[in-house]
């Protein structure tokens, strides 16, 4: 199993290098990792507010980094 400052870092850099995704496709692209991985690491990323998660078309979470110009949001959808 990863470290955890490992998969935080892979995870944060795909979120940052796609300009945001889907849960699905940030998993399929850190293919090692298992989507319980990804999905846990990405719920404690968000309760922490170094990630945005809102609701997408079909069903889809959609993965973003934060506007730093914007301050933190305290409200978005959580897987």
């Amino acid at each position: 199993m990863a470290s955890l400052e490992l998969v935080t870092d892979r995870i944060l850099g795909e979120v940052q290098r796609t300009q945001g995704c889907d849960l699905d496709t940030l998993t399929n692209s850190l293919s090692d990792l298992s989507w319980s991985q990804v999905f846990l690491e990405i719920d404690r990323l968000s309760r922490q507010g170094q990630v945005l998660v809102t609701a997408g078309t079909k069903g889809r979470y959609l993965i973003r980094l934060p506007d730093p110009t914007k301050g933190s949001v305290t409200h978005d959808v959580r897987p």
